[in-house]
């Protein structure tokens, strides 16, 4: 059975700095990204990562964040750095064969990220 993990969340206040992980097992992955979902939004991508490490961001954490990956352990890593309160969310990670979020990709259960002071 597959299986995706999270883990880091937390409080932080404004401009502080969280890192996020994500672990996946019991398939093959070609990419794995990171999802979001504030109260009252819809579930946004925020960044993703591929097998061969090409990466991309949302506009609104495009410099601010950093995706990283280890294939060898299928685990990829959220840094997120001078955070905002508007990126206070439940952080999903998605890990797929295919299409990020496709019939073939499967959801952790996601790790909050509160930031407030």
């Amino acid at each position: 059975q597959v299986q995706v993990v999270e883990s880091g969340g937390g409080l932080v206040q404004p401009g502080g700095s969280l890192r996020l992980s994500c672990a996946a097992s019991g398939s093959i992955f070609n990419i794995m990204g990171w999802y979001r979902q504030a109260p009252g939004k819809q579930r946004e991508l925020v960044a993703f990562i591929t097998s061969a490490d090409s990466t991309n961001y949302a506009d609104s954490v495009k410099g601010r964040f950093t995706i990283s990956g280890d294939n060898a352990k299928n685990t990829v890593y959220l840094q997120m750095n001078s955070l905002k309160p508007e990126d206070t969310a439940v952080y999903y990670c998605n890990a797929a064969r295919g299409n990020l979020g496709g019939s073939r990709s499967y959801w952790g259960q996601g790790t909050q990220v509160t930031v407030s002071s």
